[in-house]
């Protein structure tokens, strides 16, 4: 039986950069979702900010166009919802509008206010320095800034300086939609809440764990954006490390913020580094060229970066894709290869995590039954959520003893009946709460970006261009070797 939502507190949730693709395609239907679903009470505003020069009803339309097709089947409550939606133009390095921005949201002192910057992180000092000049920053009010933030530690301190002179550090939440998922959320329930896994959690039983996040899109719309950040960046030193720091982290004392954020920084702290001496065996990264993706002929990377940049480019040094040996200088994972890949244009759409185990020391049975193969527990983020537990069995029947390898296999929308909310569903009603358990802390930042600045150092001095591997592929041969060099091989049974 699921259990009931539970409204959340009026609120005024604020989008600067309303217009955008995150916020169409995210943040509005999540919003409308749990709406639809009693936690949204009707009073609460959904209050849309961008440069646009539109009116309430001209964002409602935009609005009620992105929600088409989540909303097809409620025509009633889509009206409802809208209702509670308002919009205003606004620049957030220009004055105009400000004051009557100011007034609106004067006029419910009383609610939760979220200030969501969903825009270019060198917009993010210029909105909180006018929400602090305007007194927005008072009471129940709350920051949520999107990665990346900055594109190294030195930026990133003086973004964090600077949102920090205006809102507190618990009124600020840097958002990782990947810790929203519910196979992420289910992560913490396997390991702290069965008695079966814990104990095996350690490099005594544990031979490896992969990491993958992989997409079949190539840049689209963010060609420009991604040519100055790159697969990195982009996903490894946000998305994969805290997923890496889920896995790995030692039980917290309890579920409250500061105890899991506490051991996700102990991780963090505990990698071993990866700079100019051994970036070169440790690190593999490519760069998509043409070739096909979903049935379909695309184009390379350059390609889709001159379709959406104004200055035309010849050639790119910015990796779409990486695969990366980590290890973690710690009793509990000494020894054990955390293997990563991320990459566009990949051969499929999937992310998940396996744990393989080591196998079984002494193999009682005879060649005829068949190999032995590793016991392996998979985590499904995307698209289908669920967790696999892969065990050998006899097959059965008579003629002999005849081994298997199959899964115990859990889908969450089969298990529960249910459709499972998006990740934006619950981390946005997580920041109205006030709880930040779910974001990244200040540390946690600095510590993703002490380990991964040097990784980027050691690229731009060895001065190798990203190897070109072809839409629709695993990736470069490279990251193949990677990890076959350590008698292992990347999980690919995604269709089974």
């Amino acid at each position: 039986m699921t259990a009931p939502a539970l409204p959340v507190e009026l609120f005024d949730l604020v989008i600067f950069g309303g217009t955008g693709d995150l916020a169409v395609r995210k943040l509005l239907p999540a919003l409308f979702h749990r709406y639809v679903d009693g936690q949204i009470q009707p009073g609460s505003r959904i209050i849309g900010v961008a440069r646009e020069g539109l009116d309430d009803d001209g964002y409602r339309n935009q609005v009620r166009s992105a929600l088409n097709g989540a909303a097809a089947k409620q025509g009633d409550q889509l009206d409802a919802f809208l209702q509670l939606v308002k919009y205003r133009p606004l620049d957030a390095r220009k004055d105009a509008g400000w004051d009557e921005f100011a007034q609106l949201m004067g006029e419910c002192p009383d609610h939760v206010r979220v200030f969501y910057l969903s825009t270019s992180p060198d917009l993010f000092v210029d909105i909180c320095q006018r929400l602090g000049g305007y007194g927005l920053n008072q009471g129940q009010s709350r920051v949520v800034l999107e990665k990346p933030i900055g594109h190294d530690l030195a930026s990133a301190n003086r973004i964090n300086d600077d949102v920090g002179r205006v809102f507190a550090e618990s009124q600020t939440f840097r958002i990782d939609h990947y810790l929203g998922k519910e196979t992420v959320q289910n992560l913490l329930a396997l390991r702290f809440g069965n008695a079966l896994f814990e104990p095996l959690w350690n490099a005594g039983h544990i031979d490896h764990v992969q990491i993958t996040v992989a997409e079949t899109l190539g840049v689209e719309r963010r060609g420009p954006y991604y040519d100055h950040a790159g697969a990195l960046r982009d996903m490894v030193q946000n998305h994969m490390l805290q997923l890496l720091c889920m896995v790995a982290m030692e039980p917290p004392s309890s579920l409250s913020p500061d105890a899991v954020r506490d051991e996700k920084l102990k991780v963090l702290h505990a990698l071993k580094a990866i700079n100019e001496t051994n970036a070169s065996q440790l690190t593999v990264r490519g760069q998509y060229r043409a070739g096909v993706g979903e049935g379909k002929s695309v184009p390379g990377y350059i390609e889709d970066l001159n379709s959406t940049s104004k200055s035309k480019v010849e050639h790119s040094s910015t990796e779409t894709f990486v695969a990366l040996k980590a290890e973690i200088a710690n009793w509990r994972w000494s020894g054990v290869p955390f293997y990563l890949r991320t990459g566009k244009r990949l051969a499929e759409r999937v992310s998940e995590i396996v744990v393989a185990f080591k196998p079984v020391p002494h193999s009682i049975f005879t060649a005829s039954a068949g190999p032995l193969a590793q016991n392996r527990l998979v985590l499904r983020l995307q698209p289908d959520e669920g967790v696999k537990l892969w065990l050998t069995i006899k097959h059965p029947g008579p003629g002999g003893l005849r081994l298997r390898h199959v899964p115990l296999d859990m889908s969450f929308a089969e298990a529960f009946g249910v459709q499972q909310p998006d990740a934006y569903e619950r981390l946005l009603l997580d920041v109205v709460r006030g709880n930040p358990t779910l974001f990244m802390r200040r540390d946690e930042v600095e510590a993703a970006w002490n380990w991964a600045d040097p990784i980027l150092a050691a690229w731009a001095a060895g001065g190798e261009a990203p190897r070109p591997y072809t839409s629709g592929t695993w990736g470069p041969s490279a990251a193949v070797a990677l990890i076959e060099r350590d008698g292992r091989t990347w999980d690919e049974d995604f269709e089974q």
